[in-house]
Formats: structure tokens, sequence, C-alpha cells
């Protein structure tokens, strides 16, 4: 399966933050010759320990009554038949991994090569066949910015570069979002803006942030109009703040100043997304901390790239390959499945207790054999969602949708 431009996710989220949130979280040492389950235990969970997948309910159904349940995918999983059949049974929301980045739409300058909308049409067209919403993933983030934003006369006129910067922001959001204005129901019209670094509110090593610094000019500038133009282009549009590691509080107090900002300038934000990439060892109290504080702001909480990490690596992984524990294959220990759904299960009845903000809950990916924790870790397989490599579902599946379920041990 393609994992088109998959690594992206190499972002700098990774090598700095991914590495902090699982030392933060507790995460072990060790080498790739030991990666024992926590308590032991079979490798191979016997069938008889979960239910039969055909009379798995569908997760819409069980969960629609509290947000809607989706999936982040890319328009090529639509050509494969068993990916069609789980998104068609339990998705009510689809999520566009890749296709609605601008590296993807106009990787070149769109006056002079026109825009590539088809990737994401195709999501489109498939949500409308089968009555599903569309998140819109991602206006502006720092990572998949092609160079032809930022050309111009940097140096030699500060100003007017600035100008030049902001409308080609301003043309490009507006020509988007108006584009998919009938379908895409919310935006994250910014993604990852937030520092990683205590104390220090903006991440700065964006070129966003770079371009709109020029000649003493405001860095942080960008999100401000990405958001108006946003507004402006589809007034019917929730808009979003999309940020990682927001369960870690001094990481949400960054994010904060920024939103608090936002609200105090009257800039139309609606609510943050929270990606919840966790590992085996998150603290679900943080979490809930994190979502009770934009409710205060009376914005709205959506959870828009969930997985769980079965590996707790030590802090030199991924950067020393030879130091992240050894792959576990597509059929992890009965022990290290039954922390992760139990995992699921406390953070889906944490969802629900906060439904009056929560409006959707999206996974980043479908299922086990297309996660960008694979590509990150150079091929080590990863199991990170409810349903495994072929399309089964999972302990963390039952778990979610069935409160009495005993998670097999």
């Amino acid at each position: 399966m393609q994992m088109k431009r998959g690594l992206h996710f190499l972002r700098t989220l990774l090598l700095g933050a991914v590495v902090s949130a699982l030392t933060g979280c507790g995460g072990g040492g060790g080498s790739g010759t030991n990666n024992q389950p926590p308590s032991g235990g079979p490798i191979l969970p016997p069938v008889s320990q979960l239910p039969d997948p055909a009379a798995a309910p569908a997760m819409k159904d069980v969960l629609g009554g509290y947000f809607r349940v989706g999936a982040a995918i890319e328009p090529d999983q639509l050509l494969v038949e068993s990916d069609r059949d789980l998104l068609e049974k339990h998705m009510s929301s689809i999520t566009a991994e890749n296709a609605l980045k601008p590296d993807t739409i106009a990787p070149e300058d769109p006056s002079q090569a026109g825009y590539n909308f088809e990737p994401a049409d195709r999501l489109v067209e498939f949500a409308r066949a089968n009555n599903m919403a569309i998140r819109g993933h991602a206006l502006v983030w720092h990572f998949t910015a092609p160079d032809w934003f930022f050309e111009g006369p940097k140096e030699e006129d500060p100003a007017t570069y600035r100008a030049l910067v902001r409308q080609r922001l301003e043309q490009y959001i507006t020509d988007v979002v108006t584009h998919f204005a009938d379908d895409i129901y919310t935006w994250d019209v910014v993604n990852e803006v937030a520092s990683d670094t205590d104390g220090q509110t903006y991440r700065t090593d964006s070129p966003w942030y770079e371009a709109f610094s020029v000649g003493g000019g405001d860095g942080a500038e960008y999100i401000e109009i990405a958001f108006r133009a946003a507004r402006a282009a589809d007034p019917d549009a929730r808009l979003f703040i999309n940020e990682y590691l927001t369960e870690r509080p001094a990481k949400l107090a960054n994010l904060l100043v920024i939103v608090d900002d936002l609200i105090a300038k009257g800039v139309p934000i609606d609510g943050v997304g929270h990606q919840l990439h966790l590992n085996l060892a998150a603290n679900v109290d943080t979490i809930d901390a994190a979502l009770t504080a934009v409710e205060q702001r009376t914005l709205l909480n959506h959870v828009t790239e969930l997985d769980i990490n079965i590996y707790q690596d030590p802090p030199t992984c991924p950067a020393d390959i030879n130091t992240c524990l050894a792959d576990y294959g597509p059929t992890p220990p009965v022990a290290v499945l039954a922390a992760q759904a139990q995992l699921y299960r406390e953070l889906y009845e944490l969802f629900r207790t906060h439904d009056a903000s929560i409006d959707s809950v999206t996974t980043w990916g479908l299922h086990d054999a297309h996660t960008w924790l694979t590509a990150f870790h150079q091929g080590r397989l990863n199991s990170p969602l409810m349903f495994d490599h072929d399309r089964q579902p999972k302990a963390a599946f039952w778990a979610v949708v069935d409160s009495t379920f005993t998670i097999p041990q």
C-alpha cells in the first residue's frame, strides 16, 4: 500500500516532540534485542478470546450519539475493497491524510500550474456517496509549504515581501476553501504552530513565521490572516487550530496563549484539534485537563489524529534506530494488546464525558497495515489502531464498542 508522502510525519513532531512524549510518559529503555511484553504471555491470542468479527457492530452506530467517528485515509485506499468495507461500515467522517495539504494541491505556483484537486475530489465523491462528513486537513503547515509561497525581495524590500507572501496565502486559502465549500464542514486552518519549548509560544522555525518576521514584522501574523481568509471563503465552515502533545501541560500552555490571543483579537476560531499520538503509558487525566481547558474558552474540541504506539522506545529512538525495540511483527503479545485496549477504552469513555464539546473523534489511519509509525521506524511494524493488519477488529475495538467486553490478558 502506498504511503504517499507518509514521511511527512518525520516532521518536527518526531525527533523532538514524540521523543519528549515517550520520555514524559515513562517510556522505557532497552535495545533492539530486548522487547518483552509487560507481563510475558503468549504471542498469539487464542481466537476464541475475541468475538466473531462478523458480529462486530458499526462504530458509527455505537458512538454516533456522541460524536462523529472518523479515520484519516489516502485516496488510493478507496481502490482496496477491504478498506472501503471498513470505511462504509464503521466511519461517519474521513480526513484526507495528505490530499488536502498544500504540497499536494499546489506544489507549483498555481498562477502557472493550476491546482491539483483531483486526489481530494475522489475523497469528496466517496464521502458524498456514503453520507460521510469530511474534515479538511490542513490549510497551513510548515512542513508542507511549497517554496513558491516564500519567493520575493526579502532583503531588498521587506514590506513588499511580507505583503506578497500574505497575498499568496490569502489567495491560496480562498481558492481551496471555496472549491470545497459544499463538502468540507471543518478545516484545520493551521497545524502545529505552537512551540515545543516551555515558555516559548510560537514555532519560530516555521517558514511562515520567518517570512512574516522579515523586516521586524509580526511572525505570528500569518495565523490570524489564515483564519480570517478561511472564514471569508466559507462562513459556514468550522475553523480549528490543530496541535500535537496537547496532553503535555507545558505544550498545552503554549497553545492556549495562542488561542487566547486569537480570541482577544476577534479572530474567527471555533475549536482546537488534539492530535493525540500516544503510547501505552499515556495519562488520561492530562488529556481530560486539555479538553477541559478548551471548553473553558467556549470552543469545540476535536480528536484529530488518534493512535496508540505499542512500543515504549528509549529516547534515542528513532534517531539511533539500533536502540529501538525489536519488531513484534503483525501479532503483538497479548499483554501489549491488552494494555492498548484498556487505554482505548479509557479514552473513549473520556471522550463521551466531553460530548458537549467533542463532535468528532478521528484515528490517524484506518487499520494497522497503513500507519505512519511503521514508515517512521524504517519498516518496524506497529499496530496502533483498532483494526489489525488483516483489517479485523482487535481487542481495542471490542473494548471501545462493548463496555462488558473482558479484555484478554
